[in-house]
């Protein structure tokens, strides 16, 4: 099996974590209110590209994502815009109350430089070593592609595994060995 395949074969695996995202503790800072983040998160909003999250005061977006669960984050694709469109994306795993002050205080987790190609869609695979016991995930959306004021982001999924659904099948495996 060529690595290429290996890697697309994980990407099957993969599920959507939108259903793992637990709404009451979701935090976004810095967003224009009739453009909020629902928008870019939400099933059947993100799929609407009439629909986007937008900054307010500058170009900054600063997102928390908390899990109902522990996951196992693979990739995340983020949409926008060719020009508003999110360019560098931080990533932080299990950082509580990040704040525009002190998010250059931590390293992230990892950090995308979108392309074109991820714009349209096209995900961003993760240094999957990072993001192995995710409670909560940090995105900071620190410029966009044409240094405008205003960021524009048209979707934002999250891909992965639930940590519970690996060990469950793992510790099937020690039982039966034991009879």
């Amino acid at each position: 099996m060529s690595a290429e395949s290996a890697a697309t074969a994980l990407l099957r695996s993969q599920v959507d974590l939108l259903d793992f995202i637990d709404w009451s503790g979701v935090e976004c800072l810095n967003y224009n209110s009739s453009h909020p983040l629902p928008n870019a998160v939400k099933q059947g909003y993100r799929e609407d590209d009439g629909l986007n999250l937008e900054s307010d005061a500058d170009e900054q977006l600063l997102i928390y994502l908390p899990f109902t669960q522990v996951v196992k984050l693979h990739s995340i694709v983020v949409k926008g815009p060719e020009e508003e469109g999110p360019k560098t994306v931080k990533l932080f795993s299990n950082r509580e109350h990040m704040g525009f002050s002190n998010v250059n205080d931590f390293p992230p987790s990892d950090t995308a430089v979108l392309s074109s190609d991820n714009l349209k869609g096209h995900p961003v695979v993760l240094k999957f070593v990072k993001f192995q016991n995710v409670r909560s995930l940090t995105i900071f959306i620190e410029d966009n592609q044409s240094g405008s004021e205003i960021t524009k982001v048209l979707k934002i999924a999250l891909f992965g595994t639930t940590v519970e659904t690996t060990d469950m099948k793992g510790l099937k495996k020690i039982e039966d060995h034991q009879h």
